[in-house]
C-alpha cells in the first residue's frame, strides 16, 4: 500500500493536512519530527508541517532529512518551507508585518505541474511571523502574493517543493488541488485508499492477527465502537463477544434502545445492568475528574468480571480512532490533561488482554464512511457523540438517581425536538446540563425555587474545535416551554453560546 509520511512540527493544522490527504483517497500517517519511522522506505513521499516555532530559534525542530531530501518527493508547508530555506542556504527573517489571514496569489509561474489549474488571485491562508527573504540554493520562485514574494518555490534538480501558506485549511480555496498536484502528478500516488479497500485490507489483517482466539469488546452504542464491532464480526464472527454496560448514566431508555438496535446485525451482544453499582460508587462525589476516574474504575471492574465468563478470551477490542493515537505520540508529548477518558490510556495489568484496535488509523468522518461501506444503519452512524462517563459529567455537582432522572427527561425532550424539527443531522453534538443552582420562578401564581438546565448544541468536524449552533428562536422557545411544563423540578432553561476554545463542549 502506498503511504505518505507527514512529519509533525507541532502545528495546530497537522491533522487537517492528513484529513485533506485522506479525502484525496491517499493513505497517510503522522509522525513527530523527532520520532521518524524506522523504515522510511515504506513511504513514497513526505510533507513537512507547520509549527509554532521559528526556524531562527536555537530550540527549533531540526530533524535529519538526509534519507528523505532528494530521494523522495518532499513538500514543505509554512514552517516546513522556512526550514528548507533556512537550512538550505537561503534566508529567513522576521516579517515586517505579521502575515496572518487571507491573501491572494498575484504571481504564478507558468507551466509548473505543482500549480497546474490554480488561477491567478487564488485565495490562500497565511499564518506566520517569519518570511523567506532569500530562497535556498537551487530555489525557483513559483508563486507570490502582494506581501510575500516567495509564497511557493521548488528546488531545481530534485522533487522538493515548498509553500509559505496553508493549503489544508478551508480558506485556501485551491489548497486541496495544490496538494493533489503534488501527490498525484509529482509523487505518483494512485488514489486507491477507499472505505471498501480499508475494509478488505483490515478484515484480512484481523483474521491473521487473532486466529482462533476470542475477543471481548465494550459497546457504547456510539459510532466508533459499533463500526469496530461490525468490522471485527466480519473478520472473526462468533469469536467476538460484545458487552454493553449500563452505568445508570445513559440517556432515557438508551440501554434498551441500543440493545434492540443491535438486534439483526449479527453481533453477539450481552447487556449488563450495573447502574446501581455505579451510582453507589459516585455517591457524594462532586469533583468532575474524580467522577471520571470512579466511572472508569467501576467500568473496568464490571467489564473484567464479564470478560472472565468468556472462555479463551485473549483480546480486547476497542474503538480507538486516529486523533487519540496522534495525541499519544504528539510532538509536545501528551497534552495537558483537560479531562481524562476512561477508555483511553491502556489496560490494568490484571486484565492480561492483548488490544486490537481496527479503527486506530481512521478519522471520525472516515469511520462513518467505513460504517456505510459495511452496511450499518445510517441512523446509527449519524448518532451524536456521547461522553463515556455519560450524564455524570452533565450533572454539575453530586449525582443522585433523582438528578439523573430529571436530566434524562430534559435531554429526551431536547434531542427528540431536534429530530422533529429536522435539526438533529445539522448538529454535531447536543445535550443538556443540569446546573447546581436553583432559581426563583412562578408557576400557577405560586413561587417556585427549582433547578436550572442549560442546553448545548455545537457544530464541528472532529470535536477539536466547535462553534455553538444558531438554533431557531421558535424551536428554543418550544423546547424551553416543554421542559418547564413536563419536567418536575425545573423552572428555568438557558442556552449555551460558548465556542471551543475557549470553552469545552462538555461542561465537566
Amino acid at each position: 500500500m502506498e503511504k505518505l509520511l507527514i512529519l509533525d512540527f507541532g502545528s495546530q493544522y497537522t491533522q487537517l493536512i492528513a484529513r485533506r490527504v485522506r479525502e484525496l483517497n491517499i493513505y497517510c500517517e503522522i509522525h513527530p519530527y523527532n520520532h521518524l519511522p524506522e523504515n522510511l522506505d515504506e513511504f513514497a513521499a513526505v510533507i513537512l508541517s507547520g509549527s509554532p516555532f521559528s526556524v531562527r530559534n536555537d530550540d527549533a525542530p531540526h530533524p535529519d532529512l538526509s534519507q528523505i531530501r532528494g530521494r523522495k518527493p518532499l513538500l514543505g508547508v509554512c514552517y516546513g518551507a522556512q526550514y528548507l530555506a533556512h537550512f538550505g542556504g537561503g534566508e529567513v527573517a522576521p516579517s515586517s508585518i505579521r502575515e496572518y489571514g487571507r491573501a491572494n496569489l498575484s504571481f504564478i509561474k507558468e507551466n509548473e505541474v505543482f500549480l497546474d489549474k490554480i488561477p491567478l488571485n487564488s485565495q490562500v491562508w497565511m499564518s506566520h511571523s517569519d518570511t523567506i527573504k532569500q530562497l535556498p540554493q537551487g530555489g525557483i520562485c513559483l508563486a507570490s502574493t502582494k506581501d510575500v514574494i516567495n509564497a511557493a518555490y521548488r528546488i531545481e534538480g530534485e522533487p522538493t517543493y515548498a509553500i509559505q501558506f496553508h493549503p489544508e485549511v478551508y480558506h485556501s480555496t485551491d489548497g486541496k488541488k495544490i496538494l493533489e498536484n503534488f501527490l498525484v502528478q509529482i509523487a505518483g500516488f494512485k488514489q486507491t485508499w477507499t472505505p471498501d479497500n480499508f475494509v478488505e485490507m483490515t478484515v484480512t489483517t484481523l483474521k491473521e492477527q487473532i486466529g482462533d482466539e476470542q475477543v471481548v469488546l465494550g459497546l457504547s452504542g456510539g459510532v466508533d465502537s459499533t463500526v469496530a464491532a461490525v468490522l471485527l464480526n466480519k473478520a472473526i464472527g462468533q469469536q467476538l463477544h460484545c458487552i454493553f454496560v449500563n452505568n445508570g448514566l445513559l440517556r432515557k431508555n438508551e440501554f434498551q434502545n441500543v440493545l434492540k438496535q443491535y438486534e439483526g446485525m449479527g453481533l453477539n451482544v450481552k447487556g449488563v445492568d450495573a447502574s446501581q453499582q455505579f451510582l453507589e460508587a459516585l455517591k457524594d462525589v462532586s469533583d468532575p475528574e474524580q467522577k471520571r476516574k470512579i466511572i472508569g474504575r467501576v467500568f473496568i471492574e464490571v467489564f473484567d468480571n464479564e470478560s472472565h465468563k468468556v472462555e479463551n478470551a485473549r483480546w480486547l477490542g476497542q474503538g480507538t480512532i486516529y486523533p487519540d493515537v496522534i495525541e499519544s505520540v504528539s510532538v509536545k508529548g501528551p497534552s495537558a490533561t483537560i479531562k481524562s477518558h476512561h477508555n483511553v490510556g491502556g489496560l490494568p495489568d490484571f486484565m492480561k488482554l492483548k488490544v486490537v484496535e481496527p479503527l486506530r488509523m481512521l478519522f471520525k468522518d472516515e469511520v462513518r464512511r467505513v460504517g456505510a461501506s459495511l452496511g450499518i444503519n445510517p441512523e446509527l452512524l449519524g448518532r451524536h457523540p456521547f461522553p463515556g462517563p455519560g450524564l455524570a459529567i452533565r450533572i454539575l455537582g453530586d449525582i443522585t438517581a433523582e438528578k439523573v432522572q430529571i436530566l434524562q427527561e430534559v435531554d429526551a425532550i431536547f434531542i427528540d425536538g431536534l429530530k422533529e424539527y429536522g435539526l438533529y443531522d445539522k448538529v454535531w453534538q447536543a445535550g443538556a446540563i443540569l446546573l447546581p443552582v436553583n432559581s426563583v420562578g412562578v408557576m400557577g401564581d405560586e413561587r417556585t425555587y427549582e433547578k436550572c438546565v442549560a442546553l448545548r448544541a455545537v457544530e464541528s468536524t472532529d470535536g477539536m474545535t466547535a462553534d455553538w449552533v444558531h438554533l431557531p428562536y421558535d424551536f428554543l422557545q418550544k423546547i424551553s416551554n416543554e421542559i418547564i411544563n413536563k419536567v418536575k423540578g425545573v423552572n428555568r432553561v438557558v442556552y449555551d453560546i460558548s465556542s471551543k476554545p475557549p470553552a469545552t463542549i462538555e461542561w465537566e
